[in-house]
């Protein structure tokens, strides 16, 4: 990503993308895909989920780019000693409509809210629509209860607020989301959304990766393979690659280099030590690519187009 300056609102992007990048508020992502003034989005499942209507032109490109992980949550006063669920929630709201009100529920995503109240039962409510500090409701009386997006759960404790069980509305990340009209009928936006998902595909592989390099003395590459390939477990995706080291060392010495998954990186050195690797080098991969990404065959699938 290359930006002029962190006051600049346009960027660009590098690898052979021609894009244009703009740098806009989250929640104002998911309009600007679904209108069409932008081809593509970066911003959070829980504002793609609440603000773009079903059967809408914004559709799901990919659901998880690796980061800004948290849940939109249900949170109840910690005094509230005999509400541990939502079916306490739901016993509770018949009881409060009894006494002539509705449970209030403060929140910025209505629409998620209102499915997963009526999902558990919780049919007598009222939604109070806030942008601000939702945790401060319930204590300032404009709310009985929030429902909010949160990361660890810490500022819902500071505040005096507990989750429940069932509370839990939708796990959130950051994911792309694509308008698919434009996508469908402008070849060159398909074109860099294409390379855009490969590398964001291959970049999230390569994190389960590592590369590694040794020197073993050997014969010939065929009786280094051998050796290697007896723990075919940890011998390399494929198995190994092999290359002539000339070196003024006695004997005769071969390079092999192996990518392995990351649960797989110090037995994969053991077995090269075992075998007599003289030096041991281990590289973070990059990219991991596969014979196609899923996401961009995923993404001509739901466009209506053969992979």
């Amino acid at each position: 990503m290359e930006r002029a300056s962190s006051r600049r609102y346009t960027g660009t992007i590098g690898g052979g993308s021609g894009a244009t990048v703009l740098f806009q508020r989250t929640a104002d992502i998911p309009l600007k895909v679904e209108d069409g003034s932008v081809d593509l989005g970066i911003t959070g499942l829980d504002r793609y989920m609440e603000m773009c209507p079903e059967g809408g032109d914004a559709l799901l490109v990919m659901d998880d780019l690796g980061y800004g992980g948290c849940k939109l949550m249900v949170g109840v006063p910690d005094s509230w000693l005999d509400v541990d669920s939502m079916s306490d929630l739901a016993d509770l709201s018949v009881d409060m409509r009894e006494h002539g009100r509705d449970l209030k529920i403060a929140t910025k995503y209505p629409r998620l809210v209102e499915r997963h109240m009526l999902r558990h039962g919780v049919s007598y409510y009222s939604l109070v629509q806030s942008s601000g500090t939702l945790e401060a409701a319930p204590a300032m009386g404009f709310a009985d209860i929030i429902a909010d997006i949160s990361s660890t759960g810490t500022t819902l404790r500071e505040n005096r607020l507990k989750t429940v069980e069932n509370g839990t509305i939708l796990a959130s990340q950051a994911c792309i989301i694509g308008n698919g009209r434009r996508l469908a009928e402008e070849p060159d936006a398909l074109r860099e959304t294409r390379i855009l998902l490969e590398q964001a595909e291959a970049h999230l592989r390569a994190r389960d990766f590592f590369s590694i390099t040794a020197n073993i003395l050997g014969s010939s590459p065929e009786d280094v393979a051998e050796q290697v390939t007896r723990r075919p477990e940890v011998s390399g995706l494929k198995g190994p690659t092999i290359a002539r080291v000339y070196s003024e060392d006695e004997g005769t010495w071969f390079a092999v280099t192996l990518v392995v998954p990351r649960d797989r990186l110090l037995e994969a050195v053991d077995h090269l030590r075992e075998i007599g690797a003289g030096s041991v080098t281990v590289s973070q991969a990059l990219y991991v690519f596969q014979d196609r990404c899923n996401a961009y065959q995923s993404l001509l699938q739901a466009l209506g187009r053969a992979g």
